[in-house]
């Protein structure tokens, strides 16, 4: 699938309940294809008390969206993209890991065409 989105990434939802909001990706978790987004898609979760947490109650926080329904934000042109690669970027990075050589691909906005 690609790098598509990647952590720090801020991104537009663009389906279900929080359509329309935007956060930044917190963390990704590429077997699921899911992504936390911060400030999306709170769930609750009912907690009792315990020795380490001396009051129960309910506690909110951020539960995965699907990659699907997020949308990149491109930092220069500030609107929401697809992302393309490059074919021929600029910079690649050869790194020797393990005795085979991998060159990243350089992520541009589909819009404005800024490397990301």
């Amino acid at each position: 699938m690609g790098a598509r989105i990647l952590k720090g990434d801020q991104v537009l939802v663009l389906r279900g309940d929080e359509k329309g909001k935007k956060g930044k990706v917190l963390k990704i978790f590429p077997d699921q294809q899911t992504a936390l987004v911060e400030g999306v898609n709170f769930q609750s979760k009912h907690t009792r008390p315990t020795q380490r947490r001396k009051q129960g109650g309910i506690l909110k926080k951020e539960g995965p969206l699907h990659l699907s329904k997020l949308l990149l934000i491109c930092p220069k042109c500030g609107e929401a993209t697809r992302v393309g690669s490059d074919p021929n970027p600029p910079k690649t990075d050869e790194e020797k890991t393990g005795g085979k050589r991998r060159k990243s691909r350089a992520r541009i906005c589909r819009k404005c065409g800024e490397m990301i």
